[in-house]
C-alpha cells in the first residue's frame, strides 16, 4: 500500500477519513480497500479523545469494510487491551477510596457480537449501547455493588458480598432476556463472576484476581452466567432458592497461571444450555 502524500491526503474529503478529532485532523484513511485494512490493523494506536469518538471512528470504518467486502474477522477482540492494563486505568479514573477492601466479588460483563450488532444497528448501535448501560448500572447499584469502570459495551463492577454479586448477575440476565432493544436486535450479555483479595492502591484495584475475573466472563457465552470456584464457595451457603451451579470443571483461561474450575449458574427464566 502506497502511503498518501500530504497532496492526496489534502484532497480527499472528510468522509475518506475514520477518525477527525476536534481539531480537524483526520485519521485512519479509508479511502481504498488497502487503506480500510491498514485502518484495521492500525485502530488500536490510535489515540482518541473519547470513548463516543472511538465508537463513531469504529462504526464509520466497520462500514468502510462491508463497502469494500472486508470480514474484519478478530478486530473488535484486536481492540480489547490487555486486561490488567485496562482494569488498572480505569481504576485510575474512579474513586478508589471509596472501593471496598479485602475479598471482594468482581463482575465482568460484556455484549456478545458487538460487531454484528454494530454492523445491523449502523449509528442506531450508540442508542442500543446507551440502553444497555443503563440495565447493567442499576442492577448493579441495586444489589449494593460498585461500578469500577464501563466502557463501549464491557462493564467491570465490585461487590463486597459475593451474593450481591450474583443477585446483580441475575437481574442483568432477567432483564437483558425481556427487554425490547433497539430496532428488535437480540442482546446476549455474558457475565462472569470471581471471588478474591486483589491489591487496592491509590489508583484502584491490581492484581490477577481483576484478570480473573475478566478471564472467566471471557468464557460464557452470550445469555449465560459464569462464577469461579472462590465464588461458588462464597455463595454457596446463601443460594436463593431455585438456583443451582452446574460444575463445568477444571479450565484453563488464557494468560492464568493454574486452570480454574468454572460453574455455570441455573435459575428460573434463564438458558439452561
Amino acid at each position: 500500500m502506497a502511503n498518501l502524500s500530504e497532496k492526496q491526503r489534502a484532497e480527499l474529503p472528510d468522509s475518506a477519513f475514520a477518525y477527525i478529532d476536534s481539531h480537524g485532523r483526520r485519521r485512519l484513511p479509508i479511502n481504498d480497500e488497502p487503506h480500510v485494512r491498514n485502518a484495521l490493523s492500525r485502530f488500536n494506536q490510535v489515540s482518541f479523545e473519547s470513548e463516543a469518538a472511538r465508537d463513531r471512528a469504529r462504526t464509520r470504518l466497520l462500514k468502510a469494510a462491508k463497502k469494500y467486502g472486508i470480514v474484519p474477522v478478530g478486530f473488535i477482540t484486536g481492540q480489547v487491551v490487555n486486561v490488567r492494563e485496562r482494569a488498572e486505568i480505569a481504576a485510575r479514573e474512579s474513586d478508589a477510596s471509596s472501593l471496598p477492601r479485602g475479598v471482594v466479588t468482581f463482575l465482568f460483563s460484556d455484549i456478545e457480537d458487538s460487531t454484528g450488532l454494530t454492523r445491523q444497528l449502523g449509528n442506531r448501535y450508540a442508542r442500543l449501547l446507551a440502553e444497555a448501560r443503563s440495565v447493567l448500572k442499576t442492577a448493579v447499584r441495586s444489589a449494593g455493588g460498585q461500578v469500577v469502570d464501563i466502557r463501549a459495551d464491557e462493564l467491570f463492577a465490585v461487590f463486597k458480598g459475593a451474593p450481591d454479586a450474583l443477585v446483580a448477575a441475575v437481574t442483568i440476565q432477567r432483564a437483558a432476556a425481556s427487554r425490547l432493544w433497539t430496532d428488535g436486535a437480540r442482546v446476549r450479555i455474558r457475565i462472569g463472576l470471581h471471588t478474591g483479595r486483589p491489591t487496592l492502591t491509590d489508583t484502584g484495584y491490581v492484581g490477577l484476581a481483576v484478570s480473573t475475573a475478566a478471564r472467566v466472563c471471557a468464557s460464557a457465552h452470550g445469555g449465560q452466567i459464569v462464577m469461579s470456584d472462590p465464588t461458588r464457595h462464597a455463595v454457596d451457603a446463601s443460594r436463593p432458592q431455585g438456583m443451582s451451579f452446574r460444575d463445568l470443571g477444571l479450565q484453563q483461561l488464557r494468560g492464568l497461571p493454574e486452570p480454574e474450575r468454572l460453574f455455570h449458574v441455573e435459575a428460573a427464566e434463564l438458558p439452561h444450555e
